[in-house]
């Protein structure tokens, strides 16, 4: 099938405006191909430094360049449930990458927070700048010369960007992605959001609430809801770094195992020092990513990726902006209703076909570029097939060529809808997203006045004082990456639900953003430019009738321009403590040096095209 004419349009304006900048990243990879890493032309002292914990077998074999020696650089800890699993990683890498011929070392970790312990806290507002920090500390771990390879674990929201913007820094190297997978399916994604709207509502206490979530999350695992998590493990497989079919594999499976065994020996046949020389800086280009970008889109998946695959294509030299995926949006037919914008899980769209089943669909459309490269060959294709175990061995077969439940996915000819899931939306306050995948089409298009709040705890606070009602657009300025580090702002979502279920037109305007499980209420977030950065956002005032239509794109405050221009930019006297406490002054500095939401939202990044 040929590609689909507006993903090629698209493909080829990413070439044409990433043309310098990539070719700039490029020459730096192939210097530094050239360079190294020889080991043995480390002094002494640095490579007895570097191999001095090893056994003498390891010792020998990194004292000359026979075995490749493959980086393992972990975001392991045991409060996350979806990283848990990795503890046990490091040693089947070790053994699998001896038995292929290489040798393993775990390089360093990165940390890891989790943004369902800090949702609605003071520490949500280190987490989106926590990907940079991951991106700084891999390129930490990989500094020491010593790698021919690397094999990356993580799982959650900004850890998997954060470690592949780091590898990108060291794209002269093969890099493979290995995954924990979900846990399995405890108490339904849909009866989760009704306790939760049950107690926004105040008719159920914090005990019956808790009983709720703990039987939603139950076990490690990712979370079982599509949010950025599992959008970040569909994206591994769309962009050619996962194991073929091994994202959704449970953790604490014989497969699941076998898989990470299978990441260790095909990273140790990819170094420069065999046949099959695949560096990073290769596998993700500007076909890449847009394949990544189609997959976010088909899949119904996180908002939080209009920033993050943002960030990630930069740091391959790739520049693209929300223009390329309106465009995108446009012609690619969503095909997957997992919650938020479903009833059904992770496990259940796994089930039903899976990522194989959504690349084979899309590749049939022309939707995705095959002519790519991947850590286990040319082609997306190859991403069509799923492991199966086989006398104790993974084996891959064809995956599913039909849903086995309409109702989960769909294939391209009998879409959800027509378009992707995720819109941007412009007019006079400048250029935002928003996820319109759960959004039903009789939400998507209102008009009403402006209600401002100095930060989601104060529209929490006004609907307990029964003080949220009436057609109204919340408006939360100054939560972008320059005003108080952009958190997401998910805690409201059962409550503005709430609203909406009583018959009113509600929806959320803001710069900050919006959790992976964005719901039913039409949010139109990430706002740019945002208020900190003397957006029109912080000029609207109360009253103030907005108009959102998600249909045609469009988003305006009914106020002239000159009156907009010449109101001072709001204070709010009330305003919360954003700059002190749980570490939020050691990130004075990405605050003030944060790109635009369009540019990535990171501080690294400033430097990189």
């Amino acid at each position: 099938m040929s590609i689909h004419d507006t993903v090629q349009r698209v493909t080829d304006r990413i070439i044409e405006k990433s043309r310098d900048t990539r070719a700039d990243y490029l020459a730096r990879m192939n210097a530094a191909a050239h360079k190294g890493p020889h080991r043995t032309e480390l002094s002494c002292g640095n490579l007895a430094h570097g191999f001095a914990s090893k056994s003498q077998p390891g010792k020998d074999a990194l004292a000359g360049e026979k075995r490749p020696n493959i980086a393992i650089v972990s975001a392991y800890n045991d409060m996350l449930s979806a990283h848990q699993p990795l503890k046990d990683f490091p040693d089947i890498i070790k053994d699998a990458a001896w038995q292929a011929g290489g040798v393993a070392q775990f390089a360093g970790g990165t940390p890891a927070m989790c943004d369902g312990v800090t949702q609605g806290q003071p520490g949500m507002e280190l987490s989106l700048f926590s990907r940079d920090v991951i991106a700084m500390a891999t390129a930490v771990a990989l500094s020491h010369n010593m790698f021919d390879g690397a094999i990356c674990l993580g799982v959650c929201d900004k850890i998997v960007p954060g470690l592949l913007i780091g590898a990108l820094s060291f794209g002269h190297l093969p890099v493979v992605f290995a995954p924990a997978g979900p846990m399995t399916s405890g108490l339904s994604n849909k009866i989760k959001s009704q306790v939760r709207q049950r107690f926004a509502a105040g008719e159920i206490g914090r005990d019956e609430l808790l009983k709720a979530e703990s039987m939603a999350y139950h076990s490690p695992g990712t979370c079982t809801f599509y949010g950025t998590a599992n959008s970040n493990q569909l994206l591994m497989e769309f962009m050619g770094l996962h194991i073929p079919g091994t994202s959704l594999v449970n953790p604490g499976t014989p497969l699941r195992d076998l898989a990470t065994r299978s990441a260790a020996e095909t990273i140790v046949g990819l170094t420069a020092l065999g046949d099959n020389y695949m560096p990073l800086s290769q596998v993700i280009d500007e076909k890449a990513i847009v394949n990544g970008m189609v997959g976010l889109l088909a899949s119904g998946g996180s908002t939080n990726h209009t920033m993050h695959l943002v960030a990630i294509a930069r740091a391959a030299g790739v520049v693209i902006d929300w223009t390329d995926f309106a465009d995108l949006s446009a012609v690619t037919p969503l095909l997957a209703r997992v919650y938020p914008n479903g009833d059904a899980d992770v496990n259940h769209m796994r089930a039903a076909g899976g990522i194989q089943f959504m690349i084979r669909s899309l590749l049939s459309a022309g939707l995705l570029h095959e002519d790519v490269h991947t850590v286990v060959g040319h082609g997306l294709s190859h991403y069509t097939r799923e492991p199966f175990i086989e006398n104790d061995a993974p084996v891959w077969r064809e995956g599913p060529s039909e849903s086995h439940d309409s109702d989960v996915l769909r294939g391209v000819d009998a879409p959800f809808a027509a378009t992707g899931g995720i819109t941007l939306l412009e007019g006079n306050l400048g250029r935002s997203i928003i996820k319109i995948s759960a959004v039903e089409k009789q939400h998507r298009r209102l008009q009403a006045p402006a209600r401002l709040f100095a930060s989601q705890e104060h529209v929490l606070a006004a609907f307990k004082a029964g003080d949220l009602t009436g057609d109204m657009v919340v408006v939360i300025p100054y939560q972008g990456p320059r005003g108080n580090g952009m958190p997401e702002l998910h805690k409201l979502t059962p409550t503005l639900t709430n609203v909406q279920d009583a018959g009113y037109k509600i929806a959320l305007l803001t710069d900050g953003r919006m959790s992976g499980a964005s719901g039913r209420v039409p949010a139109a977030i990430q706002m740019t430019p945002e208020g900190s950065r003397d957006g029109n956002i912080a000029r609207i005032r109360d009253g103030d009738m907005i108009k959102l239509d998600a249909e045609n794109g469009t988003l305006h405050v009914d106020v002239d321009d000159d009156t907009l221009a010449a109101r001072e930019p709001i204070s709010f006297e009330d305003a919360p403590e954003t700059e002190f406490g749980l570490g939020r002054e050691l990130f004075a500095f990405f605050r003030q040096n944060a790109a635009t939401a369009e540019q990535g939202a990171g501080p690294v990044l400033q430097g990189m095209t």
